[in-house]
This record gives structure tokens, C-alpha cells and sequence, in this order.
């Protein structure tokens, strides 16, 4: 006869030493690498051109985040793409809080304009904070003789495809915010697309191009001083940084809304640890009063949303965004 094999209890089953081992290895690893961090310098990526908006709010951020994190935050401009080049680079990078990106609008616009866009927005990166929200601006080259928003429709209509406009690039707010102008007042213009913000507003100043649509950050200035003529602003309601620019929609475009906004990001797979620190923090500078003075004075509206309202709010705006798209019917390689 056999004998019956022994009832072996898993409960009293010892895993071998080796596993013991690199279990407790991996449970350990993440406390005690976010205890440790920050360790180096941090790299805050901006994907577009220097002088833009969504620089400006990393420049502004920037310093007190150094102070809060205790390692200096960079900021690194890399333009181009339509903002994927930026945004490419941090949704590569390693998942260990060190490169972080100020994320744009067009984070939620690439994916209806490109047909192949390097990374997934929502799969690939980790949404930290949104920043700010901030309206963009229709602006136009003081020349022109249209003095207001009504009167620019009328030129616009009288000239068909003869105004010239600028953009940050193919598919950015700026871009979108004037097609959707332009698809609600029936008129055509002529997209001169520029690598940024900056770029664009340089050649809108110096009378090079004639209308663009950037964000208040960048183009608020130029109106204080005279140099660019504002016609409305793009948000539902006025800004609280330039109450005397009427809203697109009260100056003659009625349901019209276009906001643009930045937020700060992290590579997919950044522990949670990690994010939460860098959420907290990022909270607390936005909440300063030199911090909340300079944003709001140029427009911007901080808000300081939790990881997962960003996520959300992202996964929203893409959806928004596809419409505009298809009924513009822009698109890119």
C-alpha cells in the first residue's frame, strides 16, 4: 500500500530566504526613497518658448518651490511640436520625481489634431496640480483700424482671408481660441502658426502679423503699455486681473469660451509619496501671497486642484477639445 502523503499546512510553508528577501526589499524601497527625496536639483520642463504663459507661471513658481523642496527647481524650455517635444521628454523620463513637466492646453488638444502624438497624456503622465486657469486674449496690432471686437468682425468680413493671425502652433489654444472666433462670426483668416507664444507676440508687436489670441500672462503687458489693442477676453467671465477688457462674448460673440490652463506633471509610475509632496507643495506656493499677486495681476486664476480633479479635469478637456478639432477640420501628421 502507499502511504499517504503528509497534510502540509501552507501557513508553516517558509518561502525561500531569497524572496523573503526582495519582498521586504520592494515594500521598503518607496518609503524610504520619498523620505529621501528631494536629493539633486529638480527639472521643470516648459514645453514652449521662453516669454510665453506657460513659462512665466513656472518662473514664478519656480523659486519658491526651491525654497520649499530645498534643491533648486530648473526651468527647462524645450519648444517645439505643438508642445510634444516637451512633453515627450518627461513622459520618458524616469518615474523618480526629479523631471516634471508644466503642462499646457494642448496636452488635452494634440491627440484630436496629430495623428500620432509620442505619448498618451492621461496613461503617461501622473497630473500633480493644475496651477492656474488663465483666459486668452484677442489682441490685435494697434494699427489696424478696427477699435473694437464688433468692428473687427466687420473687417474681418469686409477682407476675407486677408487678416493675418498669429499662434503658439498648429492645434494650440491660442490657434483654436481664434477658429472658434472665426467659426462663430463666419470670417476667415490667415494662420501664420509660431514655436510659441513668445515668437508670435514679438512679430504681433512689431506689426509682422495682425491678430493672436494668447494668453493673458504674456499678452497682458503689452496692452497695459499700448503697444497691442485688446478686443476681449476669452474666458466667460471677466478677468479679475483686467476687469475693464470685456469678455469675447458680452463685446459681440455671444456663448463664446475658450480657457487655456497649466498644471504641474509627473512621468507615469513617480510614487505616490513623491506626488504628494510635490502636490502639497506646489499648493502651498500657489497659495502665497507674492505668488497669488503676480498671477492674478496678469490674469490668471489659481487653482490648485488635487492629483486626481487634475486627471479629471484633463480627461474633459480632451473631450472639448476632439469637437473643436473635427469642426474646424485641422489636422496634422
Amino acid at each position: 500500500m502507499k502511504k499517504a502523503s503528509p497534510h502540509v499546512d501552507p501557513a508553516h510553508v517558509k518561502p525561500p530566504v531569497a524572496l523573503l528577501a526582495l519582498a521586504c526589499f520592494a515594500c521598503a524601497i518607496t518609503p524610504a526613497f520619498s523620505q529621501s527625496y528631494p536629493a539633486r536639483p529638480i527639472r521643470l520642463v516648459v514645453p514652449s518658448s521662453p516669454g510665453g504663459g506657460t513659462d512665466i507661471t513656472a518662473r514664478i513658481m519656480a523659486p519658491e518651490l526651491s525654497k520649499l523642496l530645498g534643491q533648486q527647481v530648473v526651468v527647462e524650455n524645450r519648444p517645439g511640436a505643438g508642445t510634444m517635444i516637451g512633453g515627450d521628454v518627461v513622459a520618458k523620463a524616469p518615474p523618480d520625481g526629479y523631471t516634471l513637466l508644466m503642462g499646457i492646453s494642448t496636452l488635452a488638444i494634440n491627440p484630436a489634431v496629430y495623428r500620432k502624438v509620442p505619448y498618451d497624456a492621461l496613461r503617461d503622465l501622473a497630473p500633480i496640480t493644475q496651477a492656474v486657469s488663465v483666459p486668452n486674449v484677442l489682441v490685435g496690432h494697434p494699427s489696424l483700424p478696427a477699435r473694437n471686437l464688433k468692428e473687427l468682425i466687420a473687417l474681418a468680413r469686409s477682407r476675407p482671408g486677408e487678416l493675418t493671425f498669429a499662434s503658439a502652433g498648429v492645434g494650440t489654444s491660442p490657434h483654436l481660441s481664434v477658429e472658434l472666433f472665426l467659426s462663430m462670426t463666419h470670417t476667415k483668416m490667415l494662420h501664420v502658426p509660431y514655436k510659441g507664444s513668445g515668437p508670435g507676440i514679438v512679430d504681433l508687436v512689431a506689426g509682422q502679423v495682425q491678430v493672436m489670441a494668447p494668453n493673458m500672462l504674456s499678452a497682458y503687458p503689452y496692452v497695459k503699455t499700448g503697444r497691442l489693442r485688446a478686443y476681449g477676453v476669452t474666458s466667460a467671465k471677466r478677468a479679475s486681473g483686467a476687469p475693464e477688457i470685456p469678455t469675447i462674448a458680452e463685446a459681440g460673440v455671444p456663448g463664446y469660451e475658450a480657457v487655456q490652463w497649466f498644471g504641474v506633471l509627473a512621468p507615469a509610475g513617480t510614487p505616490r509619496p513623491i506626488v504628494q509632496r510635490l502636490y502639497e507643495d506646489c499648493v502651498k506656493v500657489l497659495h502665497l501671497p507674492n505668488v497669488r499677486d503676480l498671477l492674478v495681476k496678469d490674469g490668471c486664476d489659481p487653482i490648485a486642484s488635487t492629483p486626481e480633479q487634475f486627471a479629471a479635469f484633463i480627461k474633459a478637456e480632451t473631450i472639448k477639445w476632439a469637437r473643436v478639432v473635427k469642426d474646424a477640420g485641422i489636422q496634422q501628421e
